[in-house]
């Protein structure tokens, strides 16, 4: 289905986008997500879990030979509101839970 607009895709046009609210919850698989998209993805999810107060996030990337466990851990690495990051133990490293900090805080 595609905008009226600017017969883009509708998830893809920036008219129908710009006021578009998706709740932020304290969990996101990632299996949905292209791998060549995940950094990008955990970066923004990171910044806006932090912007709607979210303390703690789970971050479901599966086992597998653990290439997109070392994405996702990559990126919370570098990312300025995760204070720390650590292996779910009930996931067997299918998954990552990180802390952050306040995204009005001082980094």
């Amino acid at each position: 289905m595609g905008c009226d607009h600017c017969l883009r895709p509708t998830a893809h046009c920036p008219l129908l986008t710009a006021h578009l609210k998706i709740p932020i919850e304290p969990s996101l698989d990632l299996h949905a997500f292209a791998p060549r998209d995940i950094k990008s993805v955990v970066d923004e999810y990171v910044t806006a879990a932090s912007e709607a107060g979210l303390r703690e996030v789970r971050l479901i990337h599966g086992r597998g030979i653990g290439v997109q466990r070392g994405i996702v851990q990559q990126a919370l690495e570098r990312h300025p509101l995760v204070e720390e990051f650590w292996d779910a133990p009930e996931s067997h490293l299918g998954a990552t839970i990180a802390r952050l900090r306040m995204a009005d805080s001082s980094y």
